[in-house]
């Protein structure tokens, strides 16, 4: 599904194997077998592609159904290699304004922050441990039950501090994940 995904997306926009891997830095042939299913690619890579074919990194693995419930056995996840990050999506599809995920980072994941290639507006709920948000040049500490709000430009830094597993709710928009 994922490699259908990525053909999909680059027929749309009109690219060619080619065109695209001059997008991403990979070779037209790597990327062919991705797109048969036949190579999987890196993190650095996914989000390689999800910059070049301009889409949200759930987008490869979201599903098609126009079904407004997001049953909790039934989510959308991403683990991040080496598998101290998650994310499970909480809306059915990124094809709205909209991202809602459910965050696991655990402490040796380290700065987990992304800053997006355009401006987002962001509101992050965390439900129990504890993170640290740089947001340009202040730092925030925050404990469960807290909540911070920022654009995606200015985010640095955010990283789970302590022993336990920060768990948030994140709220995005536009979708950047």
């Amino acid at each position: 599904m994922f490699g259908q995904r990525v053909r999909r997306r680059r027929k749309e926009l009109g690219l060619s194997l080619q065109q695209l891997a001059g997008r991403t830095g990979l070779t037209a042939s790597f990327l062919s077998l991705v797109e048969r299913g036949q190579n999987n690619p890196s993190l650095q890579s996914l989000h390689g592609l999800a910059e070049a074919l301009d889409v949200p990194l759930f987008y490869f693995s979201q599903r098609n159904d126009d079904n407004p419930v997001v049953r909790h056995d039934n989510r959308v996840k991403i683990t991040f290699p080496p598998g101290n990050v998650t994310c499970e999506l909480l809306v059915p599809n990124l094809r709205n304004r909209l991202e809602v995920f459910i965050g696991r980072a655990h402490p040796s994941a380290g700065n987990i922050a992304r800053t997006p290639t355009s401006d987002s507006e962001e509101c992050l709920y965390l439900m129990q441990g504890r993170l640290r948000v740089q947001l340009a040049e202040r730092t925030y500490e925050l404990d469960a039950g807290d909540s911070i709000y920022f654009h995606g430009v200015d985010v640095r830094e955010i990283r789970a501090l302590g022993r336990r597993v920060a768990e948030y709710i994140s709220i995005i928009t536009p979708p950047i994940l």
